[in-house]
């Protein structure tokens, strides 16, 4: 059995559904190394979340932000979390949503992802800042 891990820190970006898939394969080249197993990712922040959706067309990205906007709407009044702004509680409900960790399945040293399906950084927060991602994988 081979264990990986890197932890990385991914850039500030603007509020949305953003494709990170090329960052987190090229921060674990190690990844080669397995045949057959399993790849974790996971975000250490309750105000941005992560998951698995179209790779090719940005109007998906941009329909998820309207989605999750109307969902999950600012300045509700009924919230009473609001220490950092009005997106802050917006922030964490839509985290929730979609969750903080993902995994999928290795083959030959290269993900099982489908053809048209990326990993998305969900950025929920106006200004949340750089992000760290925790990368592990296993398998023989």
């Amino acid at each position: 059995m081979k264990m990986f891990q890197q932890i990385i820190q991914l850039s500030a970006r603007k509020r949305g559904f953003h494709i990170i898939t090329p960052e987190v394969l090229q921060s674990l080249p190690q990844l080669s190394e397995i045949k057959t197993g399993m790849l974790q990712v996971f975000i250490q922040h309750t105000s941005a979340s992560l998951t698995i959706n179209e790779n090719a067309d940005p109007t998906v990205r941009k329909d998820f932000e309207t989605y999750f906007n109307k969902a999950v709407p600012q300045n509700d009044p009924d919230y009473v979390h609001n220490d950092e702004g009005p997106d802050d509680m917006p922030a964490h409900l839509k985290a929730a949503m979609l969750g903080s960790s993902m995994l999928i399945p290795v083959h030959n040293g290269r993900p099982l992802l489908g053809t048209w399906q990326g990993i998305y950084l969900c950025e929920h927060r106006d200004y949340g800042g750089a992000r760290r991602l925790v990368i592990t994988a296993w398998g023989v």
